[in-house]
């Protein structure tokens, strides 16, 4: 098994944490950690690992839709003065 492939290695990676830490946070024994790191991953355990890294991947795509871009506050702020411009005319004429 390479490194690529090694889900526990990656998932410790993407979330920037130990398989200690792994271990803690799925509430079961480091030395199972370290035997699935070895090879020996359950079918039950890959998928939770698999849906941890899509949850990983799917909140960084999420965060990247989330973040609006440069044109978009250009044209909120003007949208926003064109509306007050507007108001203003409105109390004046």
């Amino acid at each position: 098994m390479t490194a690529e492939e090694n889900i526990v290695k990656r998932v410790c990676k993407e979330l920037g944490i130990t398989q200690r830490e792994l271990a803690e946070r799925m509430d079961i024994p480091e030395s199972t950690v370290a035997r699935w790191k070895g090879g020996d991953l359950p079918r039950l355990a890959e998928l939770y690992l698999n849906a941890l890294l899509e949850n990983i991947e799917l909140k960084s795509k999420l965060e990247t839709i989330k973040k609006p871009t440069k044109s978009y506050l250009i044209y909120s702020a003007l949208k926003f003065f064109n509306t007050l411009f507007l108001s203003f005319l409105k109390v004046f004429i």
